[in-house]
């Protein structure tokens, strides 16, 4: 049997409720197990509520009130321990709730969490008579409010008459002005049909001129026409002479081509003698061998994939990670809460680095683990294992960002394989030249 605090057995403790708690007696509940929650030493915490110790009453009630409404429901002694906590913050609304006669000025809600925390007998009812209580004056605050909102909609209707009568008058000056903007306008239409005709009269003036301008036009075009055919023919008189003239002139350079041919011939004879005299060699290396590109036989990140093994085999990871001068990278939470989500976020950083520090010293690869910054509720002391970078991404840049610039800082043709089940960061990568492997295959390796 369940005790209270003074020793004797609570009567109310074999009391059940018959119907749930309203929401206001449970948020009521809430607070007052958060402002009584950080008196607890961790070891009189229960265990689903040590994570949240160190959170303000506020947070507590915002982010544990599910886990605390549970634990008051299920745990007697946690509940006595609040109880007891309650009963020294506010001791007269206690000791009424104890005598079963709660003040009449009290707020129903916090009569009704304090006989639900201290449970004394009789604590049933009062709950449930504080809770009636609650909805009574819910329900006549919404009479109240639909009362002051039915009046207000009045005043609106009233308003909204006046406005309309005011409107309509408005409207009707409005439509005897149009009525006498429509006549001057009909005024404006018949002058505009009067210049409209005399436009036309002149129009059919000007397309006469225009008729005897074209004709005296098309006559000029004729003469220009036989002054074209005159000068064509001068033209090609002058390219006939013109031709005369280069080929005289192509004759006359016969000789100096002779003479420039006979010393071409002799230096070339000059160099082939040096070249036997100094005893050079042929040349060996080509300026096509200059030039960074994958020849046949060597493997790259995009043959590994196009082997027959399957793309949840982890022996692609060796095989990848065997490549010269391998860069793998590990998007940290990622691959985490992928294998170990129940684990807290600092055991899930340990437990990976370790592994991924082993990988490291089997394979000779390096290593970059990257975690989000945003995940942190303080800055990390941590010292990073042996073959691992580790990195934290800055305030206002996600991982996957990270994970995108470092793929990018890395040289075309160095063998990059990024480790992340998220579809965005996978086909980032990938179009920047790096080979995206699943969670689930690195944590199959590391296992």
């Amino acid at each position: 049997m369940v005790e209270s605090a003074g020793g004797e057995p609570d009567d109310g403790a074999a009391e059940v409720l018959d119907r749930p708690l309203s929401d206001g007696v449970r948020r009521r509940i809430v607070q007052i197990v958060a402002d009584g929650f950080g008196d607890l030493t961790l070891g009189e915490l229960p265990t689903q509520l040590r994570q949240y110790a160190r959170f303000t009453p506020s947070r507590r009630a915002k982010f544990a009130g599910n886990a605390m409404a549970a634990a008051v429901e299920t745990d007697a002694v946690f509940r006595q321990r609040i109880g007891e906590r309650f009963r020294q913050a506010q001791p007269e609304l206690a000791g009424a709730v104890d005598s079963g006669s709660p003040p009449p000025a009290a707020d129903p809600l916090d009569v009704a969490a304090a006989a639900y925390m201290l449970r004394p007998a009789g604590w049933v009812k009062l709950v449930a008579a504080a809770g009636e209580e609650a909805q009574r004056a819910d329900a006549e605050r919404v009479e109240e409010e639909a009362r002051a909102e039915l009046e207000r909609l009045r005043e609106q209707l009233d308003r909204a008459r006046d406005q309309t009568r005011t409107e309509t008058e408005h409207l009707r000056q409005e439509l005897d002005a149009a009525r006498k903007e429509a006549e001057s306008l009909q005024r404006k239409l018949r002058a505009a049909h009067s210049d409209i005709k005399r436009g036309e009269a002149a129009l059919r003036k000007q397309r006469a001129e225009t008729e005897a301008a074209r004709a005296e036009g098309q006559a000029q075009v004729s003469a220009a026409e036989s002054e074209s055919r005159r000068l064509r023919a001068r033209l090609g008189e002058a390219e006939a002479a013109l031709e005369a003239t280069r080929r005289a002139a192509r004759e006359g350079r016969s000789v100096e081509d002779m003479r420039v041919r006979l010393l071409l011939d002799t230096l070339l004879d000059a160099t082939q003698g040096l070249r036997r005299e100094l005893a050079l060699p042929p040349v060996s290396v080509r300026p096509a061998e200059t030039v960074d590109a994958v020849e046949p036989g060597r493997m790259t990140p995009k043959d590994i994939a196009a082997r027959a093994l399957s793309e949840h085999d982890p022996a692609i990871l060796d095989q990848l990670l065997a490549l010269p001068q391998a860069h793998l990278v590990v998007d940290g939470y990622n691959v985490t809460k992928t294998g170990y989500p129940q684990m807290p976020l600092e055991k899930q950083r340990l437990r990976l680095l370790g592994q991924l520090s082993q990988l490291a010293a089997q394979t000779g690869a390096e290593v970059t683990c990257v975690f989000d910054g945003a995940e942190l509720a303080a800055p990390v002391l941590l010292a990073p294992p042996r073959g691992v970078r580790v990195l934290f991404s800055k305030p206002g840049v996600t991982a996957d960002e990270l994970i995108r610039q470092l793929v990018r800082a890395e040289p075309p043709g160095r063998p990059v394989i990024v480790a992340s089940t998220d579809r965005e960061v996978a086909d980032g990568v990938a179009r920047a030249g790096a080979r995206p492997v699943a969670s689930a295959v690195l944590l199959k390796r590391l296992s």
